[in-house]
């Protein structure tokens, strides 16, 4: 396929999924839903963000792939239930961008990266006012989304309208509050009490993030990533031992915890 042209190698991969969705396809391909293609949507995403962590290009390429073969199938399905095409999906965010950058596409003029910002939230309210997407400011944050990415953009929309603490200080006022009341709800053995207060210490922790600022998704995803390396050390150090994590003793897993953070930092 070296010598096809970019439209060439779209209209094959589509002809692809068609003929897997046709009667003389494959039956599982045939099977899947919009709910079953949007659950391997989400994973295929957080693949692309492993590869991206990973800098590799080779993985970012195919996880990349993999991502787009998901957003075909989706608009395959649509296109078999009469509702609409890739044609069209093609056609709405190519115009969506003219629209939103009428500094490039129009004659509208921009100083500063804020300007470029301030024109994109004020051209998608006029269509959101257009479609009458939302009944609050708050739904236009999708319900599916993960929550610690979800409290985020939930308080930042807030914040903007002038719903926020005025400094970081405030914030971590509101932290220790908020772990007060947790140790109380312990206290009192109640798991409800117990689950609502941590959600509380997660919600201000998340906020705590915008003041400095710092993406909370990606900040635990690199503390995750930091403690499945060390942990992954115990695993290579005990098996060199002949043994594993189940066998070893606590104090055994705390020398080797110990060590692996003085070595992964070389």
């Amino acid at each position: 396929m070296e010598d096809f042209s970019l439209e060439q190698r779209f209209t094959n991969l589509r002809d692809i999924l068609r003929r897997l969705r046709s009667p003389e396809g494959c039956l599982w391909d045939r099977q899947q839903t919009k709910g079953d293609i949007g659950r391997y949507l989400l994973d295929e995403s957080y693949e692309v963000l492993d590869a991206i962590a990973s800098g590799s290009p080779a993985a970012l390429r195919e996880e990349l792939g993999d991502l787009l073969f998901q957003i075909l199938f989706l608009a395959q399905i649509a296109e078999e239930d009469g509702e609409f095409g890739i044609d069209e999906v093609l056609d709405e965010i190519g115009a969506k961008m003219i629209r939103r950058h009428p500094h490039v596409f129009g004659d509208r003029e921009v100083k500063s990266v804020a300007d470029i910002k301030a024109n994109w939230e004020e051209i998608k309210r006029t269509e959101e006012k257009k479609y009458e997407k939302h009944s609050s400011l708050l739904d236009k944050v999708p319900r599916s989304m993960p929550a610690l990415m979800r409290a985020q953009k939930i308080s930042a929309l807030a914040a903007k309208v002038g719903f926020d603490w005025p400094n970081a200080e405030e914030v971590l006022a509101k932290i220790e509050e908020e772990f007060s009341e947790l140790k109380a709800a312990i206290q009192s053995g109640q798991q409800r009490h117990i689950e609502e207060e941590t959600g509380d210490l997660f919600f201000s922790l998340v906020n705590l993030c915008r003041f400095f600022p710092m993406d909370a998704e990606q900040t635990l995803a690199r503390t995750i990533l930091k403690f499945s390396s060390r942990f992954f050390y115990i695993e290579e150090k005990l098996k060199e031992r002949g043994t594993s994590p189940a066998e070893a003793t606590l104090e055994e897993m705390d020398r080797l915890w110990n060590e692996a953070k003085l070595k992964l930092k070389e």
